[in-house]
């Protein structure tokens, strides 16, 4: 099969990533000024942002139901309804309804990153295709494009609020080519009788405790790179913005690659490696002393970090009972979407004690994990074979 066949398979998927990536790319990049706009710390800009986390795992867990209910318009519909979401934040008049503008950009996202997860893992199997690493580098390539504008639109005076309006209106595009005829997510219920399909086991808890790591360490650097460069590193507002681009545009070429990677080389092997080279670029990120070495870190970081998630979630996908795919990859992407929601927050607590280096420390630190939790993946997989 042609690319170009393999990009027409994952073109609803890949409209809903992209969305999400220029959403989430234009919010890291102005995330300076908003803080500002706001007039708090990190730590307490990261405190604020905890409402995003919480709204977002109770929408994860709903999600099954949501698909249901939304059958084939499901992806346009979420992406939809995250696009207005996320014209919010820059619009808050206080720290009380920038959080309550936080929960629904969480809520939005938590719902759709389980539907396009799902149905991403579907085609995969229906097609005997690799596509999570496409569909995933569609979000990083956006979100660099994303950061990248941002960061010329700051240049030339523009403020939050136009800024996420535009991302937004961009995004509510893009949600009308996420619709497809047969868009309809299959087994996001449990089956009433049970069974082997009915029973998940550990297979969804490693996988995504392999995600979350991946996420905890890729978010967390998207979203506080450009705080980073300039208050840390001493760089400009444009700098600054390049932070999150560089990572972002980085990890769309290497998921590009591993398109090609996933087919040569064990994806344990793949897990192993990429968790090491991801952690040493985020040492070299806290150690940087000045902005090109903070890139340099985010470049060797996005190689490595970029492979993570989509090789997760495709091996989950693939290992679980087919009538029980769609729940094991929600349900990974639950436990994944701890990483990626919780990280931000949770490093800007670090920041605010120990400085932004500490906090580029830890994620590396939580990136060797992945080292241990790849042999029990493979155990897993041993198991179901026998």
């Amino acid at each position: 099969m042609t690319f170009a066949h393999t990009l027409v398979t994952a073109r609803p998927a890949m409209a809903a990533f992209a969305a999400m990536g220029i959403l989430w790319g234009a919010f890291a990049a102005v995330l300076p000024d908003t803080k500002d706009m706001l007039g708090v710390t990190e730590a307490q800009l990261g405190l604020l942002m905890l409402a995003a986390p919480v709204s977002a795992v109770i929408a994860m867990l709903l999600a099954p139901g949501t698909g249901t209910l939304l059958g084939r318009v499901a992806l346009p519909a979420s992406v939809l309804a995250m696009a207005l979401a996320f014209a919010l934040p820059g619009q808050a008049g206080g720290l009380w309804v920038f959080a309550l503008a936080m929960a629904a950009c969480g809520a939005a996202t938590g719902t759709l990153d389980v539907l396009m997860n799902a149905r991403v893992a579907a085609l995969e199997n229906a097609r005997d295709l690799h596509l999570m690493n496409l569909c995933h580098a569609g979000y990083s390539l956006a979100y660099a494009a994303a950061a990248i504008g941002t960061g010329a639109a700051r240049a030339g005076g523009a403020t939050p609020a136009m800024v996420l309006g535009g991302a937004a209106l961009t995004a509510a595009v893009l949600g009308l080519l996420a619709y497809e005829p047969d868009g309809r997510i299959e087994g996001l219920r449990k089956p009433r009788g049970g069974g082997t399909a009915g029973h998940l086991g550990r297979l969804p808890l490693i996988g995504g405790a392999i995600v979350m790591i991946a996420f905890l360490s890729e978010n967390a650097a998207e979203v506080w790179s450009a705080l980073h460069i300039e208050r840390t590193l001493g760089g400009s507002a444009a700098e600054g913005s390049m932070g999150p681009a560089v990572l972002a545009l980085t990890m769309g070429v290497a998921r590009l690659a591993g398109q090609g990677v996933i087919t040569r080389i064990s994806p344990q092997r793949l897990l192993h490696w990429g968790a090491i080279i991801a952690g040493i670029g985020a040492l070299i990120a806290a150690v940087a002393g000045s902005p090109a070495m903070a890139y340099a870190g985010f470049v060797i970081m996005g190689i490595g970090a970029s492979v993570l998630a989509p090789t997760a979630f495709s091996l989950v996908g693939r290992m679980a009972h087919p009538e029980a795919r769609a729940r094991a990859v929600a349900r990974a992407t639950l436990f994944g979407y701890f990483g990626y929601f919780f990280g931000p927050p949770v490093l800007g607590v670090i920041a605010g004690a120990f400085g932004l280096r500490a906090a580029f420390a830890f994620a590396a630190l939580t990136l060797m994990a992945v080292v241990a939790l790849v042999p029990l993946l493979t155990g897993v997989q041993k198991r179901a074979a026998l």
